[in-house]
């Protein structure tokens, strides 16, 4: 394996202590995995897969559960998957940009894997509305237990924390969110004493340690085949999200407290689960709450819930911080980010996606009603992202880290053999409530090619009608037009014609000014650009400069302030010096052949609905002026 794939990832942007970072990651990382047995087993032993809890049934689930947490889990992602960082950056975005990188000279296989790429992250929004439904429902539901006749305030109960919880996020997390880490750590910790208070009872359910359980499943259950992963894969949910948040804390932090808190603490706790439903078949119908002792029902039920709504904001915060680079990249179009805290780079809100991850939530609790319903559509999304991860990385350890053949052929096709399995085993979820993910990852994913797609368009029918600058310049050496104080700011996506908002401004107002400036941000691969490497400048006479700005995708695009970075004597910056000119296009359509009409209308609707240039790139109001154009697509 090539150095570049053995480093690790970056060390975390702050100097926690290696506990710290443990906690915090458990806190983060883990939410969504963690709360898993809450559920898993519940709906394997629902009935509707045809296996009964009996001795054979529960050691080969069992058997299954943990041989899967370990190939998928901590082989693939933790040992293989954690390494394929970003500059220290991971996920879904952070990958596709890898790949790409890997087949910059194959550009059929790049196109190919960027959509791929697309699609998983759409897939991931569709998975971010299930999460917080399923995982705050199981959790309330365990009242069922405690108290008789409470069945009918499990959903308004369920309703309330989820409305709750996405108001708080205008306001930013930043205070709670120290209390998440030490919250997940003694639920881990729950999780793990009661496993072996349940093992105590019946040690023989160690015997499912044996991967013969396994196998021994799929030859008394042939029958089932391979559809009972569709409920095994439950316990692997999740496991996206350590990749995910690589960014924040490491690769390290992350493994650590998979191997030496998470994986413990699930594998136990599934053990004890199985050790009471071998002494008691009927605990199936929620084997999690009546693994504890009754005196303890109550205070499982609050530390529950508690967990899934850190699982839950896990996953709300994960989709802000795509949104972010899917917009930076191009593939989203312009909203207003909203950071929540002063000292975390990563606390952001994006309304748009709030509200509608909130409506999408709300929707699906009052259409399924249950965890165990709600079960029976989890997985398409999870799989299908797992599935597609794979094949990304694929690409990454062959092109980008050059790993030995002998060594990465074997291993993908071991990944993609169990990826393949365990979607194979949810398609047919598809009928049964699937749909739900899987249609709002479709829609997902024809925005952002739409948008994509329309931006290159509009860029190439504003290229057919530029004039090029080197021209420009030589006419205005000719004529001289009247100059004026102060820089002109024109932004522009090409910095080697004149730009709309340029001509237009000289052809009514008849002036330039002294510094005429040209200005082009281009967003990188990487997710940070460091400062020395943001400001690029060139000078083409009478005036005239072209600047490019450099960001990552990760990275704040505030121009004023990258701007402020110019130590040139010629160009000054200063703010009662400096206007900024914008051109708007006001899109309409044409027979011209391009998109699909439909597809056409659609980009013509997001760009009205896209944030600003002057708010994103955070503009002062009264140093811009924007001069609209007419464009047919």
């Amino acid at each position: 394996m090539s150095e570049l794939a053995l480093q690790s990832s970056h060390p975390p942007r702050h100097g926690s202590s290696a506990l710290g970072l443990l906690i915090a990651a458990t806190g983060v990382v883990y939410g969504d995995i963690g709360t898993s047995p809450l559920y898993t087993l519940k709906e394997v032993f629902a009935g509707h897969y045809g296996v009964e809890a009996d001795h054979d049934g529960v050691l080969g689930v069992l058997s299954l559960i943990f041989w899967s947490l370990l190939w998928v889990v901590s082989i693939k992602y933790v040992l293989f998957i954690l390494r394929a960082d970003n500059e220290g950056e991971g996920g879904a975005m952070a990958l596709t940009a890898l790949a790409r990188r890997a087949t910059a000279d194959r550009p059929q296989l790049s196109r190919v894997l960027v959509l791929l790429g697309l699609f998983g992250v759409a897939l991931f929004y569709g998975d971010s509305m299930i999460t917080p439904a399923i995982s705050v429902l199981s959790a309330i539901e365990g009242l069922e237990l405690a108290f008789e006749g409470v069945g009918q305030w499990v959903i308004p109960l369920a309703l309330a924390v989820l409305i709750a919880l996405f108001l708080i996020q205008k306001h930013g997390t930043a205070r709670i969110g120290i209390l998440f880490g030490p919250v997940m750590v003694v639920w881990f910790g729950v999780l793990g004493l009661l496993g072996i208070y349940g093992i105590l009872q019946h040690p023989e359910v160690l015997l499912a340690l044996n991967p013969w359980w396994a196998a021994n499943f799929f030859l008394v259950h042939s029958g089932v085949g391979v559809t009972i992963l569709g409920a095994v894969v439950l316990a692997l949910t999740g496991a996206e999200a350590l990749y995910a948040d690589m960014g924040h804390f490491g690769r390290r932090p992350i493994a650590r407290a998979w191997f030496l808190l998470v994986l413990p603490g699930l594998v136990l706790n599934y053990f004890g689960q199985g050790a009471l439903l071998l002494a008691d078949p009927e605990a199936a119908r929620n084997p999690f709450y009546l693994l504890a002792p009754e005196w303890a029902l109550l205070p499982m039920i609050v530390l529950s819930t508690l967990a899934t709504i850190i699982a839950s904001q896990a996953v709300i915060s994960g989709a802000f911080s795509l949104t972010r680079q899917a917009i930076q990249l191009g593939y989203v179009p312009r909203m207003q980010v909203q950071h929540t805290s002063s000292a975390e780079e990563g606390q952001i809100y994006v309304a748009t996606v709030n509200w509608a991850l909130m409506v999408g939530v709300v929707l699906l609790v009052l259409a399924f009603e249950s965890s165990g319903a709600l079960a029976s559509a989890y997985g398409v999304a999870v799989t299908g992202t797992m599935l597609i991860t794979t094949l990304l990385v694929a690409a990454v350890m062959l092109l980008l880290w050059k790993m030995p053949r002998w060594l990465a052929i074997p291993l993908l096709l071991g990944f993609l053999l169990v990826d393949s399995l365990f979607f194979a085993a949810n398609v047919p979820k598809i009928v049964q409530g699937g749909a739900f993910p899987v249609i709002a990852g479709i829609g997902l994913f024809v925005l952002m090619t739409t948008w994509k797609r329309g931006k290159e368009t509009l860029f190439e029918r504003l290229g057919e009608t530029a004039l090029p600058l080197p021209a420009f310049i030589d006419s205005v050496r000719l004529q001289s037009p009247h100059r004026v104080q102060g820089t002109a700011v024109f932004l522009t996506a090409r910095p080697d014609v004149v730009p709309h908002a340029l001509l237009h401004n000289l052809l009514h107002n008849q002036v330039l000014h002294e510094r005429v400036v040209l200005l082009t941000v281009q967003v990188e691969d990487s997710p940070r650009v460091p400062e020395e490497r943001r400001f690029q400048v060139d000078g083409y006479g009478e005036g005239f400069y072209r600047v490019v700005l450099h960001f990552g995708f990760m990275d704040e695009p505030d121009i004023p302030a990258a701007l402020r970075l110019s130590h040139l004597e010629e160009l000054d910056f200063s703010p009662m010096r400096t206007t900024y000119f914008l051109s708007r296009e006001t899109v309409i359509l044409s027979k011209r052949i391009g998109m699909a009409h439909w597809r056409e209308a659609l980009f013509i609707f997001l760009q009205k609905s896209a944030n600003s240039s002057m708010r994103y790139f955070q503009l002062p109001a009264n140093r811009v002026i924007e001069l609209g154009t007419q464009v047919e697509i």
